[in-house]
């Protein structure tokens, strides 16, 4: 150990990133992780009606999630960035469950969202991925309008939730609870204003395949960061060192 100017002994210095950088990091390699997860499963669960149907559900609903899926991921990215950083770890089991949540109703709402852009803004004549049109009738509808404020209500409800350092776990998951019964209804006007069968199966799919990726993703949350970024009283057990493995003699 190397000794400091004045003859004592220095401690050795830590290099590397600081622990809520590691933690941001490793929440934005987790999300990355989530979409994957996301993309595969939404293909497996819709791979059968290639074979036991007409096949148009296989023919559209991939494509379509794997466009929103491009949409949410740098957003989702520099949001798990900022959640990194500015939090600490916290239980796998709650991890898993809020991922879980939080990504059904990404892939819940974030469907409808698209069929909404897609009627609002004429994408079957413009990209092939959109050219099965679902929910024909919904515009002009109320829930046509009400679609857009009842959503973006209940996002930032979730965001709020989970960005908040001045509310306990309790009153966040209230304010988390009422922002996804808002997305629900939001859904569920546009099924009841013009009911499509493919349109109810592929928002079923989307949800199931996000709440997968969500799982995957608040995993990694709860792991990310390592043992310096447990918080003080937390029941988490810290890892400790990691010991080097002794090779055997040949």
């Amino acid at each position: 150990m190397p000794d400091s100017p004045n003859g004592s002994s220095a401690p050795e210095e830590r290099t590397g990133l600081r622990p809520e950088y590691r933690r941001a990091f490793g929440c934005v390699t987790w999300v990355y992780m989530g979409m994957l997860v996301f993309l595969l499963a939404n293909f497996l669960l819709v791979l059968p009606s290639k074979y036991l149907g007409s096949g148009t559900l296989f023919g559209y609903l991939p494509p379509r999630l794997a466009f929103l899926g491009t949409a949410l991921i740098l957003p989702g990215m520099a949001l798990a960035a900022v959640l990194g950083a500015s939090t600490f770890r916290t239980p796998r089991k709650r991890g898993t469950r809020v991922g879980a949540g939080v990504g059904a109703m990404i892939g819940y709402s974030g469907f409808f969202a698209l069929e909404w852009l897609a009627i609002s803004f004429g994408l079957a004549e413009r990209d092939q991925a959109f050219r099965t049109v679902l929910f024909p009738d919904l515009g002009g509808t109320l829930a046509y309008y009400a679609f857009a404020p009842f959503t973006l209500v209940a996002t930032g409800l979730v965001i709020y939730s989970l960005y908040s350092k001045n509310a306990d776990f309790e009153r966040r998951r209230r304010i988390a609870t009422v922002g996804a019964v808002l997305a629900v209804l939001a859904g569920l006007g546009v099924v009841a204003t013009d009911f499509d069968l493919l349109g109810v199966l592929g928002a079923l799919i989307s949800t199931l395949a996000a709440a997968a990726g969500g799982y995957v993703s608040g995993a990694g949350y709860a792991r990310a960061g390592g043992d310096d970024m447990i918080p003080p009283g937390a029941e988490i057990q810290p890892r400790g060192p990691r010991r080097e493995r002794r090779r055997k003699p040949r």
